[in-house]
């Protein structure tokens, strides 16, 4: 072998980025696990974090409260610079549900467990009125309708009809779902769509029934009697809308079939609403700050979004996770570690009306979208770690097409195995904040978590803290911990998707 070809291959080495990966002794697995069961706070922060705090719709001052309360707990837990962080423009603005009283009257008297649509408009006190059933296919049927609302509470129609199921209320993936997940869907050109939605077909309804005056719109969703949690189309300065309620389907089917059969329907209200010109939406922030005089501006990032809709305390979606990543970082400050980069904690705002806590994040530190052009915080970006799908264990991670990431988690994952951890799906998945981070090229990831019954009860008035499993809370903590440590002590970072991020701007001229 000559000199100059062992120069040349040392030259290859040293222009290569570092990309090796190393698993963190087992004795600080050991600790992680040790605190993690046997000291555990999860049950203490599930009740803080549900039953003390609330609903925490976007924006309204029940998440302010929350805001309040969750950086009294972190500065108690000991993270360094819990704060608030306004993150971005939100024209809806607050709204909070004061009051809420529906019942059916005739043909005979029944209590509604309803809610109120989110930032929909309120009554003139206790209002009683007969109900119609609006048929609308287009927007000339309702020519019909024109001079015949006024004073009248208003059914939508039907949309979904319940169906006996013989499926189980809470299940866990079973081994032969995981190993499904280890397939590549990468070589399938199939494609999904969420079906079509006529905008002006509900702008239309929606000008007719404010011109009508009528006293209130009914529609249903959620089954088992529990209605769900759904928002109004308004944004500041536009007129309160229309009183809009939502029943369980069971209640609101009754109504349609009593009068599509004939029947004289009437209802009584009582709705309060509040709105507030708070037209910000809030992260919020905390770490444990890195040793490293080389590493320590690099960030690894663990979250979950703090928000949640107003029906209940927002439990499985999303308390869960904001406990699982405080248990974590409350692990690692408990066990005294000190970390070569910086671990961040971001509870984010505003996930459930379009992810604007995380993409605000992103655009402040990582990457300016108008500008099109990377931030400082690119290049200090190391991963980051999201739970949303409930509080069921987690059983891997979905790596979003990044081959480059199985190596690392490959390594980190050993100690884990004995929880139930060891799936890494090279899946994408969606509609939660990682695709804020992913969508840059960076590395994001999702927990495959076991479905237990999260899509029975999320976006319900249900979604409590019976909801959540504190078991398998307390295996995510220690795994979060675990795998954050590793990233943040590991000599090689898992690298950014190649031509990143090159490529955003490309994508956007």
């Amino acid at each position: 072998m000559t000199k100059g070809f062992i120069a040349f291959v040392a030259a290859l080495f040293m222009a290569a980025p570092v990309y090796s990966q190393t698993c963190q002794p087992e004795e600080i697995a050991y600790k992680v696990k040790n605190e993690a069961f046997n000291n555990s706070k999860v049950e203490e922060l599930s009740q803080y974090m549900t039953d003390r705090l609330g609903s925490r719709l976007a924006a309204s001052q029940m998440k302010l409260r929350a805001e309040k309360l969750v950086i009294d707990k972190l500065n108690e837990l000991g993270l360094s610079n819990p704060r608030a962080e306004f993150a971005s423009e939100f024209t809806k603005g607050g709204w909070d549900n004061l009051k809420n009283y529906v019942a059916m009257t005739a043909p005979y008297y029944c209590s509604f467990a309803a809610n109120p649509k989110a930032w929909s408009g309120s009554t003139d006190g206790l209002v009683k009125g007969e109900c119609m059933v609006l048929d609308v296919n287009e927007i000339a049927d309702l020519d019909k309708y024109k001079g015949k609302l006024a004073g009248k509470i208003v059914l939508m129609p039907e949309q979904r009809k319940y169906e006996l199921s013989f499926r189980p209320m809470a299940s866990r993936y079973t081994d032969e779902q995981l190993n499904d997940m280890t397939k590549d869907r990468r070589p399938s050109s199939g494609s999904w769509s969420r079906g079509s939605y006529n905008r002006a077909l509900q702008h239309a309804i929606d000008s007719v029934l404010m011109a009508e005056q009528v006293l209130a719109v009914i529609s249903g969703d959620g089954t088992f009697n529990i209605p769900g949690s759904r928002g109004a189309t308004y944004k500041v300065g536009d007129k309160e809308p229309v009183t809009q309620i939502v029943l369980p389907i069971e209640d609101h089917g009754r109504m349609v079939r009593l009068v599509n059969s004939g029947e004289k329907v009437e209802m009584e209200l009582d709705i309060k609403n509040q709105f507030t010109d708070n037209q910000r939406i809030n992260n919020i922030i905390a770490e444990i700050p890195g040793t490293d005089p080389k590493l320590k501006n690099e960030i690894v990032l663990i979250g979950a979004h703090l928000d949640s809709w107003h029906g209940g305390t927002g439990g499985a979606d999303n308390a869960a996770g904001c406990i699982t990543m405080m248990e974590a970082m409350r692990i690692l400050k408990a066990i005294g570690v000190s970390p070569r980069r910086t671990i961040r904690l971001a509870l984010w705002g505003g996930e459930e009306q379009g992810l604007y806590g995380s993409r605000g994040y992103a655009d402040k530190y990582l990457y300016d979208s108008d500008k099109k052009k990377a931030q400082s915080g690119y290049d200090d970006f190391v991963i980051y770690m999201n739970m949303d799908f409930g509080s069921g264990r987690f059983r891997g991670v979905y790596l979003e097409e990044n081959d480059m990431a199985y190596p690392f988690f490959e390594a980190w994952k050993k100690p884990l195995a004995s929880l139930g951890f060891e799936t890494l799906s090279p899946r994408r998945v969606g509609s939660t904040d990682h695709v804020s981070f992913s969508s840059l090229g960076l590395p994001a990831y999702q927990f495959i978590q076991d479905p237990l019954d999260y899509f029975r009860a999320y976006h319900t008035t249900m979604d409590t803290y019976e909801r959540m499993s504190i078991d398998d809370l307390k295996v995510n903590a220690a795994i979060v911990a675990w795998l954050a440590y590793n990233a943040a002590m590991d000599n090689g970072r898992i690298p950014v998707k190649p031509g990143f991020p090159d490529k955003l701007a490309e994508d956007k001229k």
